[in-house]
């Protein structure tokens, strides 16, 4: 069956990129709505509906465009939260170009969705599934989509660092896998990397604990990591939210080595652009049992604590 919230939820943050203050609500929805953003700071608001062919490929964020100009960047991880407790309907108000990073993963998100509650609507859920692997491919890093009876993501990254190196990890997304294991796993970045993203207006909102700031074998941000391998489980939060722009659950495995949201896009892309390669399906009590957020009852990781912590901070 279909779901959407009992009620609304509200954010408040500022955006990992932009900087800029916002305050983010999710509304209950009704049957066949499926997600959509609208920016309520625009006279007339805009709407942008969560589909992939919304999206314009960034190396960093998830930046949805309606076509005309109008465009609200970092969706990833309130998709991410939406797709985890299995909410297939929601209207996402936004008052400002960037969705709030707060504390830089899907956990608050997560939180607020289970404690207003989740509402089974009556009606039936359709989901996707791949008939065959679909791959694209840049350099030395890929994305696959290839056929499962269930969401499973399997990621791999290599990074100079010690402090990340190399990590693997593979998930079966069914049933809860996503709070328990991706949920609070936060962004992360090189130190190195920081003023360059600034001298280009990117992170201008980041903060120590917004994001995960590593320097060598060093983790810069208080409290060191929620996880050992806190990285490559955000990159794994970050798939699960950009998929979710598929429009409905996937029924596939999805392979990312060195994979990010560009090319997450790309694939979705390249797998709708083959009419052989999926198929709607409509799902029985079993299938809907195996998808992400299926029978949830508890909460999330505790959130992070959410005060202002710059980068230039000592």
């Amino acid at each position: 069956m279909q779901a959407t919230l009992k009620d609304k939820v509200a954010f408040s943050g500022v955006g990992l990129h932009s900087g800029a203050s916002a305050q983010l609500v999710i509304h209950p929805a009704p049957v066949g709505h499926g997600i959509v953003f609208r920016r309520i700071d625009l006279t007339p608001a805009v709407d942008i509906p969560a589909i992939w062919s919304q999206v314009t490929p960034s190396p960093l964020c998830t930046l949805m465009d309606n076509g005309a100009g109008v465009t609200l960047s970092t969706v990833e991880h309130v998709m991410a939260a939406l797709s985890g407790t299995g909410i297939h309907n929601a209207l996402v108000t936004v008052d400002g170009p960037e969705v709030p990073i707060l504390d830089g993963s899907s956990a608050v998100f997560v939180d607020a969705i289970l404690e207003t509650g989740i509402e089974r609507q009556n009606a039936p859920l359709r989901a996707i599934r791949v008939l065959r692997t679909v791959e694209v491919r840049r350099g030395d890093a890929f994305a696959r989509l290839s056929p499962a009876d269930h969401l499973e993501i399997d990621f791999q990254i290599d990074f100079d660092d010690a402090a990340i190196g190399h990590q693997e990890k593979r998930l079966d997304m069914a049933n809860g896998a996503f709070l328990r294991e991706l949920a609070d796993s936060r962004t992360f970045c090189r130190a190195s990397d920081v003023e360059t993203m600034r001298q280009n207006g990117l992170a201008l909102g980041g903060t120590y604990l917004n994001a995960v700031v590593v320097d060598g074998a060093q983790v810069l941000s208080p409290g060191g990591l929620r996880h050992q391998d806190e990285a490559v489980r955000h990159k794994m939060l970050d798939a699960t939210g950009d998929l979710a722009l598929a429009g409905a659950p996937l029924l596939a495995r999805y392979t990312g080595h060195r994979a990010g949201h560009a090319m997450t896009n790309h694939l979705l892309r390249a797998l709708f652009a083959d009419p052989t390669a999926w198929t709607w399906e409509t799902c029985s009590a079993d299938l809907e049992d195996r998808l992400p957020g299926a029978r949830i009852t508890e909460h999330a990781a505790v959130q992070a604590d959410m005060a202002a912590f710059s980068f230039a901070a000592e």
